[in-house]
């Protein structure tokens, strides 16, 4: 059983059978909960002691992550330990659906909006431009974290979602998933962006879910030498995609400093999505 945390970045919900890349219909996502009692018993077992529950999402059918924000909104409405985001699309076929989330977004509960570019558009295209400057500007006015994921190339790539903190960080928290994602994420954003993007006053937030063994250790130690950055990254399971023994170690084990051990593992949770 591993120490209690705080995590910052989990899903609730089982995503349909579907052939990814090709292949026949699969459903990899084998630890995922469907009900509140089920995710109850995973953070009980876990000593989780808050957490920010998200849809599950991944299948190119919009709406199965859709109606998945009730059943996260329930979560965080039924359990004090539990905060919920919703999850939005940057896509302009999926405006009528942002508005019965974004109705949402005032709820008890509610600390973040998540959304991707995994199922389609760009941070450039004209066709999300609507819907991310709602997205984005209905978080300022709410006071809520935007959750991007970020993974490797194409339009989820550090490259491409960092434009957004560029336009959108000065006035809305932005939490960017997976450490900028993989090797070349870690690269771009350890080795300077994170720390550019603070000094320059951006409201940047990342997680170590994902994250290559090395990239941890290295991180912390950037933010001991730079001074910075010890208030902007979070513990993160990214379970059923992650796992919690799994990531609490890798994160457990890059920093020896008690102090900011508490505020990756609790205290910057507490400061970003509540305590």
């Amino acid at each position: 059983m591993t120490s209690t945390a705080h995590d910052a970045h989990r899903h609730i919900g089982r995503l349909p059978a579907y052939p990814f890349y090709g292949g026949p219909a699969i459903s990899p996502d084998v630890t995922a909960r469907e009900t509140l009692a089920e995710l109850v018993r995973d953070l009980d077992a876990e000593r989780t002691e808050r957490a920010l529950v998200l849809p599950n999402y991944g299948v190119p059918d919009p709406d199965v992550s859709f109606r998945l924000n009730h059943l996260a909104l329930e979560a965080a409405q039924a359990d004090d330990r539990v905060r919920c985001g919703l999850w939005v699309s940057p896509k302009a076929s999926d405006a009528a659906r942002n508005d019965g989330a974004l109705a949402l977004a005032r709820e008890d509960g509610v600390a973040a909006l998540k959304t991707s570019f995994l199922l389609g558009g760009d941070v450039d295209d004209p066709d999300c431009r609507e819907q991310l400057d709602r997205i984005f500007t209905t978080a300022a006015e709410l006071d809520l974290v935007v959750h991007v994921h970020t993974s490797p190339g194409a339009a989820s790539d550090v490259d491409r979602v960092g434009e957004l903190v560029e336009r959108y960080g000065d006035a809305t928290k932005i939490h960017l998933v997976h450490l900028g994602g993989g090797m070349s994420g870690h690269m771009k954003l350890i080795g300077g962006r994170l720390f550019d993007w603070i000094e320059a006053g951006k409201q940047v937030y990342t997680d170590t879910s994902w994250a290559i063994g090395f990239a941890p250790q290295w991180l912390c130690r950037e933010i001991e030498r730079r001074g910075t950055g010890h208030d902007r990254v979070l513990f993160a399971t990214d379970t059923p995609w992650g796992d919690h023994a799994g990531e609490h170690a890798r994160l457990a084990a890059a920093t020896d400093d008690p102090e900011l051990t508490a505020a990756l593992f609790r205290g910057n949770f507490e400061a970003l999505y509540g305590a």
